[in-house]
């Protein structure tokens, strides 16, 4: 029941709706249907023909006001921002009043309709309205014999926007040229103003900012020649909006500029008319210039005053920021070397606490030895061990209380050459099956050449003790301006995971004298510090093993 009822309300209102429209017309055709029927009727072919004639007039009225009402609500929806339905009651607008020959409302719905497509980026549908629109011109250009300037040129107009906003001049200046013939043959004041805005928003959009200033300038000229201020106010408001929509930031300070300069003298006139005194009000103006200007010269001295407090702040703020940063390079770097020294002491006192259970045999063998004079070969290679063994001690001690100074440095003319030399020495004592060679091209290096010789050379000593087979490689890069690496690389084979952590600490051996002490990789790290570097284990590496020595000149 409730569903009936809201039909029945529904019909009631559409009903009576209907009835008020045409009530008027209703009442009228019924009259004249009275008066056919009575007998004093002798003419109802021309009765008949009023009826159809008011009928006509009747649709028309309503036709019209249905287009009226489509193009209200498409404005409506419009300052809503509801743009889709806006277009399609501004299509249906125009469709309307196509049908009743209103022109001028015709090309307003065809330029919203235009408009709202070119906002969406659908330029095909923008220029097929605007042809659609045009062609509704020209059709009634045709049969009524008239020109329609003003039309053709609101068409053309929007067309040339189109192109302007596609980025197109050659298509857009063909526009131009044809609202220029419009206005010239219109002869229309209004139509030549619009022209000069239309031209200079051409050519400030494309550039030709020249061109732009000398449309305004005229037309400004105009209306001052005129003495319509407020027309001078709306075309600098203008310029200013073109400047905005082109995105030109100088062309919208030069006009406000110019505005501002305009609405300035436009109140020194309205001021001097209202005191009636000129030479009053110019003395007044010449005083307040230079009040302003003094009050600038002013303001630009302390503005010069704080840039330069600003730029020696923020000098002082970098310069103290590169003394702390070098400060505190400095400390880390000595926090490092103390905690590498005390680490290094820690393992020293251990390590000599062994190698004195160690000793013992060796010197109770010297005993002997010495006790069974002629074997003396034993006792004399042994005393060679305890001697090698205590300058390698000595060594590493001078390294580490010197690591703050640094080896004096030259030039290798030629780091191939260098490097070439170096390995000639171990062909000899190589495998059967190992090769050695260098890849290092012909340029300069500045080093201390006998420690990198001392470096590499043990290096590549313990590459060919532990290469039995394959190849040992010396290579040399460049990693930049001033950072270049030395890279010794062998199949052999390679360090147990569990010793690579500690390769390059002293005192952490516990082999036997006869197969080394501990202290050759150590020491070659502590050089390299003081070369300017670091020597690392390529953990990567797991065909042999790589150490890399990067040097920084």
């Amino acid at each position: 029941m409730t569903g009936d009822g809201n039909r029945f309300e529904k019909r009631k209102r559409l009903n009576g709706s209907l009835f008020t429209q045409n009530g008027w017309r209703c009442s009228f055709n019924c009259l004249i249907l009275c008066q056919l029927k009575s007998p004093h009727m002798k003419r109802p072919i021309f009765t008949l023909i009023i009826i159809l004639f008011f009928n006509i007039i009747s649709y028309a009225q309503n036709s019209s006001n249905k287009a009226e009402e489509l193009m209200k609500q498409a404005k409506n929806n419009l300052e809503q921002k509801e743009y889709i339905k806006a277009r399609e009651l501004f299509i249906q607008a125009h469709k309307a009043f196509s049908e009743q020959k209103k022109h001028a409302e015709v090309v307003e719905c065809g330029i919203n309709v235009s408009e709202l497509y070119r906002r969406e980026n659908d330029y095909k549908e923008a220029f097929d309205f605007c042809r659609k629109t045009e062609a509704v011109i020209f059709a009634s250009k045709t049969r009524l014999q008239e020109k329609f300037y003003e039309l053709h040129f609101t068409i053309i107009k929007e067309r040339l926007q189109l192109y302007m906003q596609l980025k197109k001049p050659a298509q857009a200046k063909v526009q131009l040229n044809y609202m220029e013939r419009l206005a010239r043959q219109a002869d229309n004041k209004l139509l030549d103003q619009e022209l000069l805005y239309t031209q200079a928003y051409y050519y400030y959009t494309f550039g030709h900012n020249a061109e732009g200033d000398a449309c305004f300038d005229k037309l400004i000229s105009q209306y001052k020649e005129e003495k319509e201020n407020e027309k001078v106010n709306e075309c600098y408001k203008n310029l200013i909006s073109i400047a905005h929509k082109i995105d030109n930031a100088t062309l919208m300070g030069r006009t406000y500029k110019q505005f501002m300069l305009w609405n300035d003298s436009i109140q020194l006139i309205t001021a001097q008319n209202k005191y009636n005194s000129l030479n009053h009000q110019y003395s007044n103006s010449q005083q307040s210039v230079q009040e302003k200007e003094e009050s600038l010269t002013t303001k630009q001295s302390m503005i010069t005053g704080l840039c330069i407090v600003a730029i020696v702040l923020i000098v002082t703020l970098i310069l103290l920021s590169f003394v702390l940063l070098r400060f505190r390079n400095t400390t880390r770097k000595q926090r490092n070397n103390t905690e590498i020294v005390n680490e290094h002491n820690e393992l020293k006192s251990e390590f000599i606490r062994h190698i004195s259970t160690q000793m013992e045999p060796t010197l109770n063998t010297l005993t002997k030895s010495a006790n069974q004079l002629p074997n003396s070969q034993k006792m004399v290679a042994q005393i060679e061990v305890l001697k090698s063994f205590t300058n390698k001690i000595q060594e590493l001690s001078t390294l580490e209380s010197s690591l703050a100074e640094s080896y004096e440095m030259s030039n290798i003319n030629n780091i191939n050459t260098f490097c070439e030399e170096l390995i000639e020495n171990f062909n000899t004592n190589l495998a059967p099956q190992v090769s050695i060679s260098v890849n290092a091209p012909k340029l300069q290096v500045k080093t201390n050449p006998e420690q990198l010789k001392h470096i590499l050379a043990h290096l590549i000593g313990n590459a060919a003790q532990h290469t039995t087979e394959g190849k040992i490689t010396l290579d040399f890069k460049k990693r930049g301006a001033h950072t270049y690496q030395f890279i010794v690389t062998d199949t052999g084979t390679g360090i147990p995971v569990e010793q690579q952590e500690k390769l390059f600490k002293p005192f952490t051996s516990t082999n036997d004298f006869t197969q080394g002490y501990g202290l050759g990789l150590p020491i070659c790290a502590l050089i390299a510090t003081k070369l300017n570097g670091a020597l690392t284990l390529d953990t990567s590496y797991t065909k042999g093993s790589r150490f890399i020595l990067e040097l920084r000149a």
